[in-house]
């Protein structure tokens, strides 16, 4: 780097816009928080009463990882409207509108099966279909004569987010109780709308990039040349791949009266992008010549990124279960009468809030003065193991409620530790490494497949539960002389033990990407 361009560097200052998309943020957060971690004591307590008290608390797991699946699945919708179409801004400006038209839904139907999901189905395309825009949005905003100010902002918008959480984890939980569902549900509402009126108000600020129409040679393109394309003298091995997996997708339809019919969609979709991903990845080079060279190697650094992001899915598995699991396990628990055990999650956004500014001030600082460069991809990889280790801990806590030992709910403190370190490590930098790594034309779509990681990841929690209701499985479970709920849990830690060994060996040969803007 030239004196000059260590001065540019030490001039550059931080786009006057991003306190609108940052306040938006923490706005938005708050409102999703705050009606995701009061869903599931509300399905129990309230709108699954008429089924029997024993299959209401497997049912509300059910929906709300169902629900969080359809959150994380329409960022594919999202993504492809604001790359194609509308744009980021326009794109996000119009579903926060749906999104708050589905706040109302839950706040007017509280006691309606319909009415209400509906509103969980509108907040899902809403939530979703901006996630990967606002966060690409962010990025938009620097170029590399200011991309060092990237991260810390990728951070302060992480930061902003578990603000907007601790403070719903903190509040609803208590409205929910005192007020009931009308008054828990309508305030996140209003929040959304407030986040809407924010994002608006900065729309002069902005640095819009264009969508790209009807590229070409845009990612679609590619992927069918280089699947269709014929060589001299070879087959079409990654034809026949892809082939192969769009029949395993139609099959896996047939599990929609056992998984429901959104686990299923969800399932048919992981087995197709799967199959197309490795089928393209065997014929790639078939594409050039027919599309420009940049084009085919943004493909190629698509396809490397998703398996870094498949890698991440079981990390997901293991931290949403949070607000479903470990909530159905607090209420097993002793603790004070003033503690509603939905509030046990409002340490997770506390210990961010303190986490991410010790790890950027002191323990990344000393790693680096020690040789050791906390990479994006180490970090990911201490992340995901780190959540193997908390669920180690959550099922020794199961095994001793089982056992019939009364258990204070602060034992609950010491798998949060560990689980938000692992969510520090993993989803703050994954963000800021996903957007580095794509290429400018699909920024919102691979913004959005960082997101299909955690639909993902709650798919196997939906596969796991089908599982455990086989009687086969449940005889096999018994022989181990421990609970189930204890079993599932040390399964989901050896899973993801597994996945942090696979991600490493996998991160030391990654060649990373920089796909910043021009100054």
């Amino acid at each position: 780097m030239t004196a000059i361009d260590i001065d540019a560097a030490q001039r550059a200052r931080l786009p006057r816009q991003i306190p609108y998309i940052v306040g938006n943020e923490g706005c938005e957060r708050f409102s999703f928080y705050g009606m995701r971690n009061i869903l599931t004591p509300f399905l129990v307590t309230s709108l699954l009463m008429y089924l029997p008290e024993a299959e209401r608390p497997g049912a509300a797991k059910d929906v709300f990882h169902t629900f969080v699946i359809g959150v994380y699945f329409f960022p594919l919708l999202g993504g492809w409207l604001a790359d194609r179409w509308f744009g980021k801004y326009r794109t996000v400006l119009w579903l926060s509108l749906v999104y708050c038209v589905g706040h109302l839904c839950l706040a007017l139907f509280e006691h309606s099966v319909a009415g209400f999901y509906t509103g969980l189905a509108l907040i899902a395309l809403g939530a979703g279909g901006i996630k990967p825009c606002v966060a690409a949005f962010v990025g938009d905003q620097f170029d590399e004569s200011n991309r060092h100010l990237a991260k810390v902002v990728f951070d302060a918008f992480y930061w902003m987010i578990n603000v907007g959480s601790f403070l719903a984890s903190l509040l609803m939980p208590f409205f929910l109780h005192r007020y009931g569902a009308a008054v828990a549900f309508g305030i996140p509402g209003a929040l959304m709308f407030v986040a809407t009126l924010v994002f608006w108000h900065g729309r002069r600020h902005y640095v819009m990039l264009p969508p790209t129409g009807n590229d070409p040679h845009g990612f679609t393109k590619v992927v069918l040349t280089a699947l269709l394309a014929r060589a001299s003298g070879q087959g079409r091995p990654g034809l026949t791949v892809a082939v192969v997996a769009t029949c395993l997708a139609l099959a896996s339809l047939a599990l929609a009266p056992t998984l429901g019919i959104v686990a299923a969609l969800c399932l048919a979709f992981v087995c197709l992008l799967g199959g197309v991903g490795i089928g393209t990845r065997m014929q790639l080079e078939r594409a050039r010549g027919a599309h420009p060279d940049e084009a085919v190697d943004g493909v190629g650094a698509v396809l490397r990124v998703l398996l870094v992001f498949a890698l991440v899915t079981p990390f997901w598995s293991l931290f949403d279960q949070k607000a479903s699991t470990w909530v159905l396990q607090a209420n097993a628990m002793t603790m004070p009468e003033w503690l509603h055990p939905a509030q046990m999650q409002a340490i997770n956004p506390a210990l961010v809030l303190l986490l991410i500014p010790f790890n950027n001030l002191v323990l990344f600082p000393l790693l680096r003065r020690a040789g050791i460069e906390p990479t994006a991809l180490r970090r990911m990889t201490t992340g995901i193991a780190l959540s193997a280790v908390a669920w180690v801990i959550v099922g020794a806590i199961q095994l001793a409620i089982d056992g019939g030992d009364p258990v204070f709910v602060a034992w609950q403190i010491l798998p949060y530790v560990f689980l938000t370190m692992g969510e520090v490590l993993v989803s703050a930098t994954g963000l800021e490494f996903a957007y580095s790594q794509a290429p400018p034309s699909m920024k919102g779509t691979l913004m959005s497949f960082w997101t299909l990681s955690v639909t993902v990841g709650n798919l196997w929690v939906l596969l796991a539960n089908a599982g455990v209701r086989n009687e086969m499985v449940l005889a096999g479970i018994a022989g181990t002389g421990i609970g189930t709920t204890a079993f599932q849990m040390f399964f989901f830690a050896a899973f993801a033990a597994v996945a942090a060994l696979a991600f490493g060996l996998y991160a030391r040969r990654y060649r990373e990407m920089d796909y910043y803007r021009s100054a």
